[in-house]
């Protein structure tokens, strides 16, 4: 278990600095920027474990609704990544970062829907309060790392309408597909110190919309 303390905060902001980000693709320049937080905190059912943040779509929005991501969104104009990621962590769950809460960058994921989503890891103090804005989020939860690093937690299953391989998360019964699932792939193989790439691996067809 990776326990909520100061040592697996500088083990991780280690992993992420020592991550070599892929070069930005020039055919991709046209997608629309966007962000997601990897938000480290707590988990509740043991303060002593850390765990990321997941959220459950509100279904009453117009993209998306009703599917499992991480907190996030459109950058705004002039917005960085980094910018994009903490004013959506707030917006969505109450949760108010400074920017030393930024661990690091993964690799921009190109998304069906006409996205470069940049996954920004961060880290809440023990105890944040996370607040959910019902007309976003229908649910949060807190995922212990030790559920993305099970050997059984991913696996990649093919689909008539593409070549690429689609990821798979599996989470306390649940699917969840990519983007999410591949961002969170990436963040587990950044936390074993290697240098995955995800941007080839697919998402379903209902969520290239």
């Amino acid at each position: 278990m990776r326990r909520f303390d100061d040592a697996t905060r500088r083990n991780i902001a280690a992993r992420c600095a020592a991550f070599a980000r892929a070069s930005a693709d020039p055919a991709l320049a046209a997608l629309k920027p966007a962000a997601v937080a990897i938000a480290l905190t707590a988990s509740r059912e043991g303060l002593d474990e850390t765990a990321l943040l997941l959220t459950l779509r509100a279904a009453s929005l117009r993209a998306h609704r009703g599917q499992w991501a991480l907190p996030g969104g459109r950058c705004d104009v002039g917005e960085t990544p980094v910018d994009a990621a903490l004013r959506e962590l707030e917006e969505e769950l109450g949760l108010k970062l400074a920017a030393n809460a930024v661990l690091g960058l993964l690799d921009a994921y190109p998304t069906r829907s006409g996205y470069l989503v940049t996954p920004v890891v961060v880290w809440a103090a023990a105890g944040a309060p996370v607040r959910p804005n019902p007309a976003e989020v229908a649910s949060v939860h807190a995922v212990g790392l030790d559920a993305i690093e099970r050997a059984d937690a991913f696996d990649f299953v093919s689909i008539p309408e593409s070549t690429r391989r689609v990821i798979r998360f599996h989470h306390d019964g649940h699917l969840i597909h990519a983007p999410t699932a591949a961002m969170i792939y990436q963040f587990r193989e950044v936390l074993a110190g290697r240098d995955t790439r995800v941007a080839e691996l697919e998402q379903p067809v209902f969520a290239w919309k």
